[in-house]
């Protein structure tokens, strides 16, 4: 049976575009269909005002090609959003990448043939092509979560979501702004908004944890110095569970004497950025050490906002990193600001939208523009919005109807030829995407090559195989403080969404050995034919 393409990749982000360069460098026929205009991913679509990468720029980039890490010039420690998407676009443009894929294009439907052992996928401009494999690329964070609110289609004013955010940017110079959630990208969209608004009214229902950014202009002697030793960085990257080389302090923190662990916490709180939970090796492992690092940042929200009730509404209750740990530039003081106003709304959930605004708590308030920072229907949503089809005309969405499962995140039973990058499953989420991406991608071209040179035009996991993974991503979950509260993790910000923790908290190496034994086994735990 002949095909039009080896295989179809769905999307054009960092993941869709290294699979692309592989597969061509291997000699493979590969077509990426992308709905965008344009190649980035994750960064095509976020454009919220102070969007920003919580990894460091200089470790946030591709390390497939030593003449790419060399001849790009990073401007900041922490790379905002037209940064990375020029980043992105230079990729696209260098390795000529471009002319095999189809933007503007959604895929609808990818249904396995399993007469013919190939996928007959079809898109909403009509096309419908053959593939022998195909390789999902959509991100983990790309299926914005529109909250169901009663009314939300009644404000007259203009209603905006971070996760996707109009092109051309918006101007709130003057206007009064409702904002609803204080996830990630409500903090760090919210002081800027606040800087231009005349007046910003924030509705929280929890509150997060952030750590300051200290971003700043790169200095050319630290980037020449990084891109002299890239090599050695990246490989002790590789050795850290989030796949980002930063130390990590191996003592406990209840066994450290409370004077050395304050310093040590205003150490990494001077310094910055995500390496801050990395103060001490137990903060996801022990509740009293936990209760150490997260009071040392209730704390430090009680220095900066000067309202004492306004303080106690910001300070998070939870266990510091069992949501994602954020990462900000002076978001605690804008709520100093006279122009901002913040509703809890932890107790009562929102009443309805209305036509000037919102009602919540009895309250009527008004403002000009929404903006939606509602975060997204993580992990397995966009991958769901794709009428996916396997084995017997089963549909993905039925399969996954009690949770995701999957075979290394990459690979489902009864779904043959599918492979999915950074999918449930798999490390993703918790790590450095970047160097995750190039691992998954780097793992299914060998893999290809390997079918190819064997003669096999079929693999799938099989069932022992994916259940065994499946109890282990639990096992891994179950053992830190991450699992114990509602997070979009496990799907708790979904309405009906399964409670399952859905990205392998095992860490990077673990993951990395994980997946070398299997190839090194002549791919255990598959069924090739």
């Amino acid at each position: 049976m002949s095909t039009d393409f080896d295989a179809v990749i769905v999307g054009a982000g960092f993941g869709g575009m290294y699979m692309l360069h592989r597969l061509r460098q291997k000699g493979f026929a590969a077509r990426v269909i992308e709905a965008g205009s344009g190649v980035g991913g994750t960064w095509y679509w976020n454009r919220y005002p102070g969007a920003r990468c919580d990894v460091e720029s200089v470790q946030y980039s591709y390390q497939f090609s030593a003449e790419l890490e060399q001849e790009w010039e990073w401007t900041e420690r922490y790379a905002t959003q037209p940064e990375i998407l020029r980043y992105a676009n230079h990729v696209a443009d260098r390795f000529d990448l471009r002319r095999d894929i189809q933007f503007e294009t959604r895929i609808t439907s990818a249904v396995f043939d399993e007469t013919a052992n190939v996928w007959r996928v079809e898109t909403n401009k009509g096309d419908k092509v053959a593939a022998r494999f195909v390789i999902t690329a959509m991100g983990c964070l790309s299926s914005p979560n529109t909250p169901k609110i009663e009314g939300l289609a009644d404000f007259k004013g203009p209603t905006y979501h971070t996760g996707n955010w109009p092109h051309d940017g918006v101007a709130f110079t003057g206007k009064t702004v409702g904002v609803i959630g204080t996830g990630s990208s409500a903090i760090q969209s919210i002081p800027i908004m606040a800087e231009q608004a005349r007046h910003l009214t924030v509705f929280q229902r929890t509150a997060n944890y952030t750590v300051p950014a200290h971003n700043k202009p790169l200095d050319p002697a630290y980037v020449a110095k990084v891109k002299a030793h890239y090599p050695e960085m990246r490989k002790r990257a590789k050795t850290k569970p989030a796949g980002i080389d930063f130390v990590i302090n191996m003592a406990s923190a209840i066994e450290t004497p409370e004077a050395e662990r304050r310093r040590l916490f205003e150490e990494r709180w001077a310094y910055g950025g995500l390496g801050f939970m990395a103060s001490f090796s137990d903060l996801l492992l022990n509740d009293e050490s936990n209760k150490t690092a997260a009071d040392f940042v209730r704390a430090k929200i009680r220095e900066v906002v000067k309202d004492p009730k306004t303080a106690e509404i910001l300070t998070p209750k939870n266990i510091i990193g069992c949501k994602r740990l954020c990462v900000d530039t002076g978001y605690w003081e804008t709520f100093n600001r006279p122009n901002v106003t913040l509703v809890d709304i932890s107790d009562e959930p929102i009443e309805r939208i209305t036509a000037a605004g919102l009602r919540a708590k009895g309250q009527d308030y008004a403002f000009d523009c929404l903006v939606l920072a509602t975060g997204f229907d993580a992990m397995t949503g966009a991958l769901l919005k794709v009428d996916i089809r396997g084995r017997g005309g089963v549909a993905l969405k039925d399969k996954w109807r009690e949770g995701p499962k999957s075979y290394l995140g990459l690979t489902v039973v009864g779904f043959p030829n599918l492979f999915t990058i950074t999918g449930p499953g798999s490390p993703s989420v918790l790590t450095n995407m970047l160097p995750s991406i190039e691992q998954h991608v780097d793992f299914i071209a060998d893999c290809l090559e390997a079918l190819r040179a064997r003669g096999v035009s079929v693999i799938e996991p099989i069932e022992q195989a994916q259940e065994a993974w499946v109890g282990q991503v639990g096992n891994a979950a179950n053992i830190t403080l991450r699992s114990t509260c509602s997070s979009w993790y496990v799907g708790a910000n979904i309405p009906g969404k399964p409670r399952v923790f859905m990205p392998y908290i095992g860490g990077l190496p673990a993951y990395i050995a994980a997946c070398e034994t299997v190839v090194k086994n002549d791919y255990e735990g598959f069924a090739l034919a």
